[in-house]
């Protein structure tokens, strides 16, 4: 008789459906092990499409997300010790324009890539050793938030709402401990296909709920907006379990 197995080497256990849960905690220890390791604590991450190319007709945003990321790696590279590091997606588009701007400033960037059929592979600007790949979404969304200490979203689609709105929702409840400045890159596309100011006016969210993020529409500026308003990152680097604000021991 052979010996059988141990349960977590059974690669047909893992991939069952009853190893989902050992799957799903997985894509938080892993991730979790490898950013302490290197002593990666504070993030300020993009959001923003895919299809997003240099020489397409949003093309400018590519470019400005670049110089964007580039600036903020300078200024963190010079103020914070490189303690604040880019964070994308991954993939293409603005977010390889996110962490092509870092590398242009030689700092680090990370990239959360996740697995889809179509648009999204990592990009080649991510730095090695900083690339995730995520199969569960809300996964990847956990990390996209557990170490934000700033977001810009530029002009994106369905997955940028997505990754966008659970941020303002997890502000507006007050899940977060820590406060996360946001900002809309691009007022003229953002004011075009959200009508904030009628989700007040029929009472679906509150006036004050406009105040959970600011609109930015060039690179200096919206630098100087996230310098003004983020809190400082961890003096020493640390990654700790992911909590909320509300509930004890949570």
């Amino acid at each position: 008789m052979p010996t059988p197995l141990l349960a977590y080497r059974d690669p047909q256990f893992i991939e069952s459906e009853d190893g989902r849960p050992i799957r799903i905690v997985s894509e938080y220890l892993a991730p979790l092990r490898s950013l302490r390791d290197a002593g990666v604590s504070a993030t300020v991450v993009f959001f923003g499409s895919a299809r997003v190319q240099a020489r397409g007709p949003l093309g400018r945003y590519y470019e400005e997300a670049c110089e964007l990321a580039r600036l903020v790696t300078e200024w963190s590279q010079k103020k914070c010790d490189g303690r604040l590091i880019v964070c994308s997606g991954g993939g293409p588009g603005i977010m390889e324009a996110a962490n092509r701007g870092a590398q242009l400033a030689g700092g680090r960037s990370i990239g959360l890539n996740i697995g889809l059929p179509h648009e999204q592979r990592p990009n080649r600007y991510v730095t090695e050793g900083l690339c995730y790949e995520f199969h569960y979404f809300f996964m990847r969304k956990l990390w996209f938030a557990h170490l934000a200490h700033g977001l810009i979203a530029f002009p994106g689609g369905f997955g940028t709402f997505d990754e966008l709105f659970e941020i303002l929702t997890l502000a507006q409840t007050r899940k977060l401990d820590r406060a996360i400045p946001v900002f809309l890159y691009g007022s003229a596309y953002w004011n075009e296909v959200v009508n904030f100011d009628a989700l007040v006016r029929h009472g679906t969210i509150a006036a004050e709920d406009l105040q959970l993020f600011e609109f930015v529409d060039e690179p200096q500026a919206a630098l100087a907006r996230l310098q003004s308003r983020m809190p400082p990152p961890p003096a020493e680097p640390r990654v700790a379990f992911a909590k909320s604000r509300c509930g004890p021991g949570t």
